[in-house]
């Protein structure tokens, strides 16, 4: 995903060398105004083919309140039914005063994009995101029903209506290796899939997101019933995503610690630059191939969603689900069987103590190891997939809640191994989620907050033992931005610094870019390896 809007890169980015892009040359203000520059983030732009292309307008539509838009797809003409690359991208605009807002967009029931939206200035903001839903390709080749909504509340307060429009583009040229199907997953009694009976790989996507205004937007800050916190849940703040096939435990995963455009109680701090994946949400993965010999009998399977941690009763969190499913073309049906399952006990330890700060020490953490087998036309394949939970935190306020601290770890590493057909092909993947502030509020109410989050990845890549490939990722956000609560908004004086440096590097080449702001001012835009 990359958002463009007030800021370009130069086209060759994107694991190469980029020119820096010139920042802001007006003069910084003493203090936040009416005005500031539209949202950006410093994530790479999505590459695109020089070939030729076709548009379609998938939505087009103003967000006053809940109602969904809804209209039909028809793929592109001009550009036949398998192409390279499918790019969508979203265009907003909002003015005046409103909260942020989450989103979603269906094709089909297919979920292909995610997002929530910033905070307007009350002259107006516009905003872009791309992403690459190439892998949606056969979702694309047929007729189907769109669905987009954006939550929204107009009012005599919140005067800001949404204005989006949707659109995606399919680039010719060589066919991108796609899934050959994309099915979905329903809800309650009816969460249940069918795959083809020759699936030899089965990918499952969840959009997790804790939303909705209540506690389960900061699960990470939740405490014990004991504990004196406005935000209470029995286990406190561990949270985790299983996803389970016929009641069977078939993955696990932490969820990302997403920060909304308004949150931690200081707007100021996300106006211009948001935290990491808050406009493109990206889905948890979890490979179900070691559970296709079950799937692939030609009968419906449950297959459930639940959130670890989240008290009961309690809603709050939406996990849609897509389903990827590759095909064995020589053979009608594949047959297989499971034959590891290993889910260790789960730790879950939230320790309170009292005092004049209160502190809750939490550990987590969850194994599981699954492996199956699927006999295909080119033989017989075993995937074996291992994931690893870990989670460290210390919560930190006092009475009232005039100082209220965090400082987050979570761990997610993932092992896939394929065996079969060649050497064996391992993926691992190690994933690190970091949040790292306070949120103090003075005498004088004057609130301040300052914060880190950080988003890393690390994947290794081999084939037979040795190494074919490898990536890092370091997308790392601060900021520091404080103003007067409880005062009309033209006598907050807030005032603010934000900075994201997006790297990305590895066997496929090198991006770096660095975006900082003061008082909505962009003064820094500097990219390039």
């Amino acid at each position: 995903m990359s958002m463009l809007a007030g800021a370009t890169l130069l086209a060759g980015a994107l694991f190469g060398t980029a020119t820096p892009a010139a920042a802001e040359s007006a003069d910084v203000p003493a203090e936040f105004g009416s005005d500031w520059h539209d949202p950006l983030t410093a994530a790479p732009p999505v590459t695109r083919p020089h070939s030729r292309s076709c548009q379609v307008t998938l939505a087009e539509a103003q967000f006053r309140d809940f109602t969904p838009y809804r209209g039909a797809y028809a793929p592109p003409e001009g550009c036949g039914d398998r192409w390279s690359k499918v790019v969508l991208r979203l265009d907003g605009k909002v003015k005046g005063r409103q909260f942020d807002r989450l989103g979603y967009v269906h094709v089909g029931g297919v979920e292909i994009l995610r997002t929530s939206t910033p905070e307007p200035s009350p002259e107006g903001i516009a905003w872009s995101v791309e992403k690459d839903i190439t892998r949606y390709s056969d979702t694309f080749r047929r007729r189907q029903d769109v669905e987009m909504l954006i939550g929204n509340v107009v009012d005599d307060t919140y005067t800001g209506v949404i204005d989006v429009k949707v659109t995606l583009t399919f680039y010719t040229g060589a066919p991108a290796a796609t899934p050959d199907r994309v099915l979905t997953v329903g809800t309650g009694t009816d969460a249940t899939l069918t795959t083809p009976r020759n699936s030899e790989r089965i990918v499952a996507e969840v959009y997790a997101t804790g939303s909705g205004g209540g506690c389960e937007e900061y699960w990470y800050l939740t405490v014990p019933d004991a504990a004196p916190y406005s935000c209470k849940a029995s286990g406190g703040p561990y949270r985790e995503v299983q996803i389970s096939v016929d009641g069977q435990l078939a993955g696990i995963a932490a969820p990302f610690p997403t920060v909304w455009t308004g949150g931690w109680s200081n707007p100021f701090l996300w106006y211009v630059v948001p935290g990491p994946r808050a406009f493109d949400i990206q889905p948890i993965t979890y490979d179900l191939t070691p559970f296709a010999g079950i799937l692939n009998d030609g009968r419906p399977h449950r297959v459930e969603v639940s959130v670890v941690g989240v008290p009961a009763g309690q809603t709050g969190w939406s996990t849609p689900v897509n389903v990827l499913v590759w095909q064995d073309a020589q053979k009608a049906h594949v047959g297989g069987g499971l034959t590891v399952h290993q889910a260790g006990a789960p730790v879950n330890s939230p320790v309170y103590t009292p005092g004049s700060e209160h502190r809750l020490r939490t550990e987590g953490a969850h194994r599981l190891t699954v492996a199956g087998y699927v006999d295909t036309s080119h033989g017989r394949v075993t995937t074996t997939v291992t994931r690893s939970l870990a989670h460290t935190s210390t919560h930190r306020w006092t009475d009232g809640e005039s100082v209220d601290g965090l400082d987050a770890v979570w761990t997610d590493d993932e092992s896939v191994t394929v065996d079969g057909a060649g050497p064996a092909r391992t993926t691992r993947t190690h994933r690190t989620y970091t949040m790292k502030g306070t949120t103090t509020l003075g005498a004088d109410d004057r609130l301040r907050t300052v914060l880190t989050l950080g988003d890393r990845a690390a994947v290794t890549e081999t084939r037979g033992g040795r190494r074919t490939g490898w990536s890092r990722l370091d997308d790392t956000y601060t900021g520091d931005a404080a103003y007067t609560v409880n005062v009309p908004r033209d006598q907050r004086h807030a005032v603010g610094t934000t900075h994201e440096r997006y790297r990305l590097y590895g066997s496929r080449g090198c991006y770096d870019r660095a975006l900082t702001t003061v008082q909505g001012v962009l003064t820094e835009d500097r990219s390039g390896c």
